[in-house]
């Protein structure tokens, strides 16, 4: 029976919503993101995505700084860069020198899940910059991962030539994401807003009227026939 001959178009419609529901697919965006080094005294080492942008961040000595390639929405759902990010390690080679200072700068480029299309990420490594005292992150990574392309906005777009093309284009959410941390799977669909798999509930009430209306539409056509 096609949706003509059923009772009122709003089943069409119901059958509509339900084939579609699953179809709704976020967006995300391909980009570098930068993260500070938190390390203390009275807390593990962690990362904290950076309030500053590196063109304006200006690190200390001895400082630990990342920059991770992946596919996310916000800086809530951004991924961490992954290995050590202990700054007597990456910086053991590179004595300290009056009037400059030393940044350990870790780089992520990323999976494959994240690469763009035809592209295969390099391995994740760290580099010790010595830049002078008043320098910026920027100059850290100019100093240790050329080349470095940032689009007309002074957004970071590659480090080290990766990726050579794009720059935070949008990216739909078919497809597997980074993982947030070392050791865990990759994300591979949206959760709605309580976390959980699946349409959200705003749908989940949409498909529900439409249900009701098509209910009321069938009683309605069989208490005319009676």
């Amino acid at each position: 029976m096609t949706c003509r001959r059923l009772v009122l178009p709003v089943l069409c419609l119901l059958l509509a919503v339900l084939g579609t529901a699953g179809q709704a697919q976020a967006v995300g965006y391909r980009y570098w993101s930068f993260w500070d080094r938190n390390s203390t005294a009275d807390t593990a080492d962690t990362w904290v995505y950076a309030t500053q942008g590196p063109s304006t961040a200006r690190p200390s000595d001895g400082d630990v700084q990342g920059f991770r390639f992946s596919v996310s929405e916000d800086s809530k759902d951004s991924a961490k860069p992954r290995g050590a990010a202990d700054f007597a390690t990456i910086c053991a080679k590179t004595p300290a020198r009056e009037g400059s200072k030393r940044v350990g700068l870790v780089l992520d480029f990323g999976t494959t899940a994240d690469a763009p299309s035809g592209s295969t990420p390099p391995r994740p490594r760290t580099a010790c910059a010595r830049i002078d005292d008043d320098a910026t992150t920027a100059d850290a990574l100019a100093a240790v991962a050329k080349p470095l392309r940032y689009d007309t906005n002074a957004l970071l777009c590659a480090i080290a030539g990766y990726p050579t093309t794009g720059c935070g284009e949008p990216v739909a959410d078919d497809r597997p994401k980074a993982s947030k941390s070392p050791g865990t799977e990759a994300k591979t669909e949206r959760s709605d807003d309580n976390g959980n798999g699946g349409p959200s509930l705003g749908l989940l009430a949409g498909i529900a009227a439409v249900a009701t209306l098509g209910a009321a539409a069938v009683w309605q056509a069989r208490r005319r026939r009676g």
